[in-house]
């Protein structure tokens, strides 16, 4: 009876993440399609004249690749979605976030982004600031007449916003359970966010510090730990309806690879660098080009870290995005082609949904262990080289 009753709650379950599973993606789908009817049309469109069943139905052709790029690029503002109007006209409704830019020539200006947002211009004394987005990837502010004027933009875009709400999250989470533990004084068993916590952080210590950095794993662990949890947070944020692509920004992974490069190299050994520059067992003419060989691949380490991470975000986020714009692609063709396709776009993107929040955590770990291998290698002791050499 007791088995029957826990097969009913495990049957529950399921059915209840089924339920979320398909709110959750309901509301990206709403929030997607939103901001897709939002988006401008490009310039260089503008002036096409529209086909006779568009300019009949009265509908604007979708732009897919701007819909996806203008999803996964950076913004000044945090468009949620938009709300549309009798006829063709769109509200859209989003956050406006602060505008903090450096000119050389006028100083320090800070306004919100909605002061040049759809087309408006913001002046700040004898300078006039406008919005370019010209690019699909970045969008940038310039200088009204003059766009290739030098300013130093530090705004708070999109992406930074979810890094500092990432970080809130990371402290909250890890300082409270950090207090429970020395409140209990290690005598409580861990329940609830405290005991997945564990487990999390003693699998890393056992599978990655131990493995890579030997009796030395304690030093790095707060550095591994943090990579980890800012890594996975940032990747399941991007999975919110409306999230940003944080992770999924190659100026965002390439200050993580720096990061772990810069330990790599403050931390190595005489033993490293004798191994980089005159490495044993290696014929005298051979070592000019395998030492060259070396150099190259100590700069590949970082770049490994990077490319690997921002590629894999950024293509989850496309494959997403893409099989929601078949819908839209398909009903431009025929409606009910469209309406039937949306049963298999909405299981495929389901799947790819469920398979990102694997690939989230998988890439937190692939780049958490791969920088402890590198400093393992850098901090590695000699075994028995030298005896090696001089017996040779």
């Amino acid at each position: 009876m007791h088995k029957i009753s826990k097969q009913v709650m495990n049957k529950k379950r399921l059915f209840s993440l089924m339920v979320l599973t398909f709110a959750v993606f309901g509301a990206t789908f709403y929030a997607t399609a939103q901001e897709g009817g939002n988006n401008e049309k490009p310039k260089n469109e503008a002036a096409k004249p529209a086909s006779a069943e568009e300019a009949k139905a009265g509908k604007e052709k979708l732009d897919v690749a701007k819909v996806i790029f203008g999803h996964i690029a950076d913004a000044h503002e945090w468009h949620l979605f938009s709300i549309k109007h009798e006829g063709s006209e769109e509200t859209p409704v989003a956050m406006p976030l602060p505008v903090i830019i450096y000119n050389p020539d006028n100083g320090l200006s800070v306004f919100s982004s909605s002061n040049i947002a759809e087309g408006k211009e913001y002046n700040a004394g004898n300078v006039t600031y406008v919005l370019d987005k010209s690019s699909s990837m970045k969008e940038k502010i310039v200088v009204k007449g003059n766009p290739d004027a030098k300013i130093y933009d530090v705004s708070i875009t999109k992406n930074v916003l979810s890094m500092l709400i990432s970080v809130v999250i990371l402290l909250v989470v890890l300082l409270k359970a950090g207090k429970k533990y020395n409140a209990a004084d290690g005598i409580k068993a861990p329940k609830g966010m405290q005991n997945f916590l564990e487990v999390v952080i003693i699998f890393l210590r056992d599978e990655v510090g131990k493995p890579c950095l030997g009796n030395k794993y304690q030093r790095y662990m707060p550095l591994l730990l943090t990579i980890f949890f800012f890594i996975w947070i940032n990747n399941l944020l991007g999975l919110l309806p409306g999230g940003a692509n944080f992770t999924g920004n190659i100026a965002v992974t390439s200050c993580l690879a720096l990061l772990s490069f810069i330990v790599i190299l403050a931390n190595s050994k005489k033993h490293f660098w004798s191994h980089l520059f005159n490495p044993p067992g290696v014929p005298g003419w051979m070592k000019p080009m395998l030492v060259l060989i070396e150099i190259i691949s100590l700069f590949i380490k970082p770049m490994a870290l990077m490319i690997r991470l921002f590629a894999n975000i950024m293509a989850g986020h496309i494959v997403i995005l893409a099989l929601i714009c078949m819908v839209f692609i398909f009903a431009a063709i025929n409606t009910y082609v469209g309406a039937g396709f949306v049963p298999v776009s909405i299981a495929f993107a389901i799947f790819m949904f469920l398979l990102e929040l694997l690939v989230g955590a998988i890439q937190a770990f692939i780049f958490c262990n791969l920088t402890a291998v590198f400093i393992g290698q850098s901090i590695e002791d000699p075994h028995g080289h030298e005896v090696h050499e001089a017996h040779a």
